[in-house]
């Protein structure tokens, strides 16, 4: 099933963009608001999830996965969620396309700046 589900995820989310395209360039400011809380509150959840395992001594290869799902929205449950009660070219469509927008690279991010972090999460807890 994994590839059959990746491969609709991918076709939904190109469907979706596509359908989308036009009102995110057309509303910047609508674009801003859905955006800036969903930045926000990865770095938060991230920031928060990882310190709270380094207070833990929670190995580094633990952190990071804890920080990353901690800070996740799950916009493709969303997206599904969105088109299946509201349709693709619904305002709870666009929300979800925005998130994942959003969400992607603001984790990529946060894997970033988790890796960089590796020694100085490590140094208290070298045993």
């Amino acid at each position: 099933m994994q590839p059959i589900s990746l491969i609709a995820l991918l076709a939904t989310l190109v469907l979706l963009f596509g359908f989308q395209g036009e009102q995110i360039v057309r509303q910047p400011l609508i674009i801003a608001l859905l955006a800036v809380p969903i930045v926000i509150q990865v770095y938060l959840n991230a920031g928060i999830a990882y310190g709270l395992n380094r207070a833990l001594g929670v190995p580094h290869n633990v952190a990071c996965p804890s920080a990353l799902i901690g800070a996740s929205n799950f916009f493709e449950l969303a997206v599904a969620a969105a088109i299946a009660l509201f349709g693709f070219q619904s305002g709870a469509a666009l929300a979800t396309v925005v998130g994942v927008l959003v969400e992607v690279p603001v984790m990529l991010s946060v894997v970033r700046i988790v890796m960089r972090t590796r020694g100085w999460y490590e140094h208290r807890y070298t045993g």
